[in-house]
């Protein structure tokens, strides 16, 4: 039977996307797993990968398209022996046929926001019958869906596994081939009894929020100026998307400031000794030291080290409870052409300058060129933000959710200081801590900064 291919929901933002390039052609054969298009999402451009295997009988969506839904039909499959002329007798239709275009969305509303990313839906399937197919209500609990991939259905089917107890690793929780493979059915039997059995509470209703203040209307703006005084520049995929988390943020976050000055002179020293000291390596562009360390390498290991002292602080809120993280996760705020994006340092506390400096190059270059993968930029617990390189002294960043701290990180600059009764120079950071107040109280947050300044004005302890 024809498999359509949609449209893959590559982040939990992602509404819509371009789609960028084919990499197969009308009447290719692919496998599971083989890479058939590249997405543009709004922070990156991605690989899409094939689910079920098939011969491509019909690309519906041609490169270069922009706009296209999350969930909408780009291309039909079939399986050997099957025509092309029967990938369209079930009726699919293209889902964009220019920019502009509507897409065609598989299922019905509310299962095209929760199917996964590489979704494959059935065309000769209504939309009721394929939004069921891939949401099929556990026993005794019709009002809970799972969602997997027909590959993952089929592999459970073949193995005896109960795909109702299956935690898929895909966008949205989505059931993909590998959980299937990797489930352990041992060790699944007695939790899942135990949740067949726990009794049900009905949780009470969330108190309606007050709704947001509408922004003015793009006539009543565009009436403020004269015809012809300006130019008209449409939004982008992740312009837009700036634009509500920060929105989102300032709305739900109760933004709490805390900002201390931070003597750099040890740093700088011990920076250009570590620098001097860097081995030279043998690549193909010639003999290189095998690190460059910068003073954001160092924030960034010194912001680890403070969480990792001040563990209550390294948390993220949600409704019901807090989450405290049990490594530092540091993003870092990477400046890039229409916008900006986070690259996510893993586990920063452990690591080394050196392999931070390192894998922060790799990052920012990968981020620039739109190339990340949305699990490099996913997540974190914390991120820095520094902005001295252009030469801005102090500023205060708006905390990412979940995170509940960011860093902002100003220029380092000789200023005039106090010490033992005497005025002398140094050269002086200024940092400002946003913390979540929820999450962080002012007391914990001074805590957190004042650790963090103590690492940098004595940055041996960051090698040790």
């Amino acid at each position: 039977m024809p498999i359509n291919v949609t449209m893959p929901a590559l982040s939990p933002t992602m509404e819509e996307g371009n789609l960028a390039k084919w990499l197969v052609k009308e009447g290719d054969k692919v496998s599971s797993g083989d890479i058939i298009a590249e997405i543009e999402t709004d922070k990156a451009t991605m690989e899409v990968e094939a689910v079920d295997e098939g011969t491509v009988a019909k690309i519906l969506v041609p490169a270069g398209t922009e706009g296209v839904k999350v969930n909408a039909v780009i291309a039909i499959l079939v399986a050997e022996g099957e025509s092309a002329d029967a990938a369209t007798a079930g009726g699919a239709t293209p889902a964009a046929n220019s920019p502009k275009a509507d897409a065609a969305v598989v299922g019905t509303t509310a299962d095209a926001k929760n199917v996964g990313a590489r979704g494959d839906q059935r065309p000769a399937e209504t939309a009721k019958t394929a939004g069921a197919s891939d949401a099929t209500p556990k026993d005794g609990d019709k009002g809970n869906r799972v969602f997997a991939s027909p590959l993952a259905r089929r592999i459970a089917r073949e193995q005896g596994v109960d795909i109702q107890v299956v935690t898929g690793s895909g966008p949205h929780g989505r059931i993909v081939k590998s959980d299937v493979e990797g489930f352990d059915k041992s060790a699944a039997a007695p939790a899942s009894k135990a949740t067949t059995e726990a009794p049900r509470e009905t949780q009470p209703a969330a108190p309606q929020a007050a709704p947001a203040p509408k922004a003015a209307s793009d006539d009543a703006v565009l009436k403020l100026f004269a015809d012809g005084s300006y130019e008209k520049i449409p939004h982008d995929g992740m312009r837009k998307t700036i634009a509500k988390r920060l929105v989102e943020s300032k709305q739900t976050v109760p933004h709490f400031y805390l900002s201390v000055d931070c003597e750099l002179d040890a740093l700088l020293a011990l920076r250009k000794q570590l620098n001097a000291a860097a081995p030279i390596v043998k690549t193909e562009a010639g003999d290189r030291p095998a690190y460059k360390l910068s003073v954001n390498d160092m924030v960034i290991k010194a912001m680890a080290g403070a969480l990792k002292a001040v563990p209550s602080a390294n948390v993220s809120w949600t409704e019901n409870a807090m989450l405290k993280h049990r490594h530092a996760d540091v993003g870092v705020a990477v400046s890039i052409d229409g916008g900006l994006i986070t690259p996510i340092i893993r586990r920063a506390e452990e690591k080394t300058l050196s392999a931070i400096s390192n894998e922060m190059k790799d990052l920012a270059k990968r981020a620039r060129a739109r190339k990340l993968k949305p699990e490099e930029y996913q997540g974190g617990t914390t991120a820095v933000s520094n902005l001295g390189m252009f030469g801005i002294k102090d500023f205060s960043a708006v905390i990412n959710p979940p995170h509940a701290t960011i860093l902002a990180v100003g220029a380092g600059e000789e200023r005039a200081v106090v010490k033992n009764g005497a005025v002398t120079v140094a050269t002086v950071m200024t940092v400002t801590l946003s913390t979540d107040h929820r999450a962080v109280d002012g007391a914990l947050g001074a805590e957190l900064i004042s650790a963090f300044k103590a690492l940098i004005e004595n940055p041996m302890s960051m090698l040790v």
